[in-house]
């Protein structure tokens, strides 16, 4: 069955298509219809006095209407006037005011009709009223005279115009006067002192009037206000008493609330449905009241409530018969409250619930036209026909009028007429014009033919069937030119003819008929419905954080469909983006160079097709460092500490983490910033200790994760009191630089801890454990006192205290000192040599008495070297060895040592001033170790069965060879090792000829050589012995012989059939195991061999060491 439905109020995106739809099924103008306005001025006009006056009445008709006008109640006979004309082809009244006509003598109420031969329509009643901007009337301003705190209002009082004028405080600069919560201007054009100031006092409070209709301002004469202080007032009161006269105003008093308007404790406001509701409460009071707003026994309507005037004001829009109620101010200060209740009525002047609508029947149809009003009081309807009180218009059998209903039954043509339903109360009216026409008409479609619709998938799509035709036409719809007709839920079919697919996929594509029946005819007409792949952005911009004067971008990667030509656009904060030439739009991404504050915000990348349109917006945060704080600003000034605040400056979108406050010493380092401390980024205050005698000046740095702001600028100098130091100085030492006198060596105090002018030190010192008196000095500013004639190494107690001007500094505290060292008067005795190994010995020695070392104890130095190798009879260049031993250590290790080589040592006390006399030379001698790789080794001399091996002996024998060991082996085509042959050659042997050896074979030697402690290590070597030449070419002869090249060819014909087989067989499942061979490089002493036929066991060689020519 098919389903009809009207417009849903949930499908907003439908209603201005289907309203379209609507007007287009108005009676076609080729057809005879009764008049209808199209347009006509407000009901209540003003105009300019000083232009033509234009009275707008459009209306159609078939035949076209014309038309007459009523001026306050009576016919108005334009022709009679010769500054009023009627334009052609319409109703507008053209008042010619510009030359010579009077705007006044054409105030009035007008109404037009419209009128053809099937009835007559009607205007509203339109009263036309010039606007009027009259002069302020002169008046005497006496000046305004107030007492500080006390409240004041200046009367603004301007000329009643037409409309009323807009009101606004300036001064003679054409400046507007401030306005706070204790200066503020009422609703009706007064300017409220809540209280008055010092600083309210001028002579120039000027009140204006703007009427926008005449374009014109009025200015009311200044006022003067003179506001007298406390102190002014006592000065003027003083002048005129005797000394012997009690006098003197009283201070400025705090007042609780007054209210200034309303009056009273209560009121009433009535409004008007759907107009704006203004409720105002402006309070006196010292301290400036606070105004706060409460409607009783409700709730403020949340989003149509607004608080305007510093809260002065409470703004309701579009307000209904629900805001009606009790709504209250309160008033309020420290000393306490006052409160104003305002009773508001909202009436309603009369709206539609039902406007009469044009109806079209045919011949012997019934219809109904309906006009339903409501309003506040209850608004009364009445009906005319063609303009006249339905009551007294010529009568019609088939019309019957009930209440607000208008009932007809078998029309006929006579029964064509407009009727106007009329819906008033005190606050207003309503009219309408509706028409019945009564045709008799066959269908006709309005929709032009073959009309192509496009529609993006999972979309509605309403496919348009404009119809006319009296009887109303019934509608189907078939889809395809011989289809079945269209029914189910999912499609809807609405009143106007218009097919809805509430959800059109790609199936829906195709040709539809729309088909349109009466009793008088049928017609029919097909459009096309194309179903287009939505548009899709796939890759969607991100949010991004960036660095001031760094770069960025925003990706929109889209995908649309390929018949649909889409356009990007890029907007920043829902506005065009900036024209700046940072600003490069790619194809599918936004790239910003150069970045500034100014493009911090939200980017949108818009997509749009003549189908559908998708977005996708990203922020962009532009971080920086922070700018530097201001308004710096020292409280609390004490002697020892200081209050400082300060305001931070932007933090540029990245938190500021800390504060780092930094002083100059104005005194002692002018220019020389000093870190002082650093507080969290949420501190805007801190107390800091301060220093006597500094002439301060602070500075603050604001830090975020970005990096550091610029400096504050300094904050005014504070100069600190001097005080006697506080602090003594520092590492105070004391070391002699000769072995009779006292260094004495201390960090001076820097300028701000001098605490004063005149900054010296007294220097104070005693032999220690011996029952002297202190022995003391002044010194100036300085940071060394020597003290000569002392003893050699002997301890002292040292104290440095400060002083200045003002006295001294408490007591320093004692540090421990010694005079000057000399050189260690004794050696070491007993000095002994243990030999661990050849490369290692161990030393030991008897320590000196401390009263020889004549200093500090820094250790013992162990100087040895070698004397001669005992292998060697060659003599060499004596190189002396040291090792140093910290502390009263008393043996040590000697490493490093050449084996079978004899040694020297001494030992030696160390102090500060340096080494003492040396221990008698101590000889010890190394046991013999193994040697080193011989110097080299060369192979010579190839033959088909021999080498000759050349060697030289070890660089270091470390000790007496006794033989070298010569070991090698064959190494075959694939590199692997064969049998090792081992020879040991005496020591005095210097070559070896090796015979016996195969032919055009490599072989691979290893050479060491032997002391009795063991063999050292082995030097490597690789020859190769030469082919012979006969047996070379019968090989070369066989090569090129035929018969072996196809001996070589059937071998290989066998090898690729086997290959063959074998896939074969693996492909169904067969497995064959393959071993493989290992690397043969390990020690030739372990590798096996096959014996029975001579080949070698299966090693591989990757590496030589060296390779001999053939």
């Amino acid at each position: 069955m098919m389903k009809k439905k009207s417009i849903p109020a949930s499908k907003p995106f439908l209603i201005l298509f289907l309203c379209q739809i609507i007007s287009a099924l108005d009676v076609p103008l080729d057809l005879s219809q009764p008049p209808t306005i199209t347009h006509q001025s407000p009901k209540d006009y003003i105009v300019d006095p000083r232009e033509n006056i234009v009275i707008q009445c459009e209306a159609k008709g078939k035949p076209p209407p014309s038309f007459s006008w009523t001026r306050n109640g009576t016919h108005f006979d334009i022709d009679k006037d010769a500054q009023v004309t009627m334009k052609p082809n319409s109703g507008t009244l053209v008042v010619n005011i510009m030359n010579g006509g009077k705007a006044e003598a054409y105030e009035g109420v007008y109404q037009c009709t419209a009128r053809n031969e099937r009835g007559a329509a009607i205007s509203n009643n339109i009263v036309i009223r010039p606007s009027r901007s009259p002069l302020w009337t002169k008046e005497k301003l006496e000046p305004h005279q107030v007492r500080e705190g006390d409240s004041l209002v200046l009367h603004c009082r301007p000329p009643v115009g037409l409309p009323p004028p807009i009101i606004f405080w300036m001064d003679n600069a054409f400046q507007r006067l401030p306005q706070s919560e204790r200066v503020s201007q009422g609703l009706n054009g007064d300017l409220y002192f809540s209280n008055v100031q010092p600083e309210d006092t001028r002579e120039d409070y000027i009140c204006y009037a703007r009427f926008n209709h005449t374009q014109t301002i009025q200015q009311k004469q200044p006022i003067s206000v003179k506001v007298f202080s406390m102190d002014s007032l006592n000065d003027t009161i003083a002048a005129n008493l005797s000394d012997t006269d009690i006098y003197g105003a009283k201070p400025v008093t705090e007042r609780q609330p007054v209210l200034l308007t309303p009056t009273g404790s209560t009121s009433t406001k009535v409004e008007l449905r759907g107009n704006v509701l203004l409720l105002e409460c402006i309070a006196a009071g010292l301290p400036t009241p606070v105004i706060r707003w409460i409607k009783e026994g409700g709730e403020l309507p949340a989003n149509r409530t607004f608080f305007e005037n510093f809260k002065k004001t409470l703004k309701i829009i579009d307000v209904s018969e629900a805001d009606s109620g009790n709504y209250k101010c309160i008033a309020r200060n420290t000393l306490g409250s006052v409160h104003h209740v305002i009773s508001v009525t909202v009436k309603a002047a009369p709206y539609w619930i039902t406007a009469p609508r044009n109806l079209v029947l045919s011949p012997g149809e019934d219809g109904t036209l309906i006009c339903r009003a409501n309003g506040n009081p209850k608004p009364s309807i009445s009906w005319l026909a063609n303009g006249v009180p339905i009551a007294i218009a010529p009568e019609d059998p088939s019309r019957k009028v009930d209440g607000d209903t208008i009932i007809f039954s078998h029309v006929q043509e006579r029964s064509s007429a407009v009727y106007q339903c009329n819906a008033s109360n005190e606050y207003g009216y309503l009219l309408a014009n509706a028409f019945v026409n009564v045709l008799a008409e066959p269908p006709r479609i309005l929709t032009p033919a073959n009309k192509l619709y496009q529609v993006i998938a999972d979309s509605p799509a309403l496919l348009d069937c404009a119809y006319f035709g009296s009887p109303k036409p019934e509608i189907e719809w078939f889809k395809g030119v011989k289809g079945s007709i269209l029914r189910g839920n999912e499609y809807v079919f609405h009143d106007n003819g218009t097919l809805e697919i509430p959800v059109a996929q790609k199936d829906s594509t195709g040709t539809y008929t729309c088909v349109a029946r009466n009793e008088l005819g049928k017609i029919q007409n097909e459009v096309r419905l194309e179903i287009k792949d939505p548009t899709m952005i796939i890759k969607q911009p991100e949010y991004k954080v960036v660095q001031r004067y760094g770069q960025v971008s925003f990706e929109c990667i889209i995908k649309h469909d390929s018949t649909l030509l889409p356009t990007v656009i890029w907007l920043k904060d829902n506005d065009e983006l900036p024209d700046d030439e940072r600003f490069l739009v790619g194809k599918d991404n936004l790239t910003i160079m150069n970045v500034t504050d100014k493009d911090d915000g939200t980017y949108t990348c818009i997509v749009n097709t003549t189908l559908d349109s998708v977005s996708a917006s990203a922020v962009l945060t532009v971080v920086a460092r922070p700018n530097p704080p201001f308004d710096l600003e020292l409280t609390g000034q004490l002697e020892r500490s200081i209050e400082l605040s300060w305001i931070p400056g932007d933090e540029n979108n990245s938190p500021i983490t800390h504060f780092v406050i930094e002083y100059e010493d104005g005194l002692h380092e002018p220019g020389v910033w000093h870190y002082q401390t650093e507080v969290p980024g949420t501190q805007t205050t801190v107390q800091l200790k301060l220093s006597p005698y500094v002439n301060y000046s602070f500075r603050v740095v604001a830090v975020n994760k970005i990096g550091r702001s610029q400096p504050s600028e300094p904050s005014e100098q504070y100069l600190t009191k001097s005080a006697s130091p506080d602090e003594n100085p520092a590492n105070v030492q004391g070391i002699g630089s000769e072995p009779d006198n006292l260094v004495i060596t201390w960090e001076s105090l820097k300028g701000f801890q001098s605490n004063g002018p005149g900054l010296q030190y007294k220097v104070s010192w005693r032999q220690k454990d011996v029952d002297d008196e202190w022995t003391s000095v002044i010194v100036a500013n300085v940071s060394k006192y020597i003290v000569s004639g002392t003893p050699t190494f002997v301890p002292y107690e040292i104290k440095v205290q400060a002083l200045n001007d003002l006295g001294y500094a408490p007591e320093p505290s004692e540090v421990i000192g010694h005079s000057g060292e000399d050189l260690p008067m004794v050696a070491p005795g007993n000095v002994q040599v243990h030999v661990i190994n050849s490369t290692l010995a161990k030393v030991h020695w008897d320590p000196v008495p401390l009263k020889t070392v004549r200093g500090h104890l820094q250790g013992y130095k162990v100087y040895y070297w070698k004397v001669q190798s005992l292998s060697r009879r060659s003599r060499r260049h004596v190189e002396k060895n040291i090792l140093t031993f910290r502390g009263n250590k008393t043996f040590g290790m000697l490493p490093g040592l050449e084996p079978y080589s004899s040694y020297k040592l001494n030992v030696r006390v160390v102090n500060g001033k340096g080494e003492g006399p040396a221990s008698p030379d101590k000889l010890f001698k190394t046991p013999e170790g193994v040697p080193s790789s011989p110097s080299y080794l060369k192979i010579t001399n190839p033959t088909l069965d021999s080498l000759t091996l050349e060697w030289g002996s070890p660089t270091h024998p470390n000790g007496v060879l006794t033989s070298y060991i010569l070991k090698f082996q064959p190494i075959n085509n694939t590199h692997e090792l064969g049998p090792l042959v081992e020879i040991r050659i005496p020591a005095n042997e210097s070559s070896l000829i090796l015979k016996n050896l195969n032919y055009s074979t490599r072989y691979k030697f290893y050479f060491n050589a032997q002391t009795s402690v063991g063999s050292g290590s082995q030097i490597t070597e690789e020859a190769v012995t030469i082919m012979d030449e006969a047996m070379a070419s019968r090989q070369v002869d066989i090569a090129t012989q035929g018969w072996f090249i196809g001996l070589m060819c059937a071998v290989a014909l066998l090898i690729l059939i086997l290959l063959i087989v074998c896939f074969i067989r693996r492909n169904k499942g067969g497995k064959y195991p393959v071993k493989e061979k290992e690397d043969a490089h390990a020690d030739p002493e372990i590798q096996p061999m096959k014996e029975d036929d001579g080949t070698f066991g299966e090693y591989r060689l990757f590496s030589f060491v060296s390779s001999a020519p053939f």
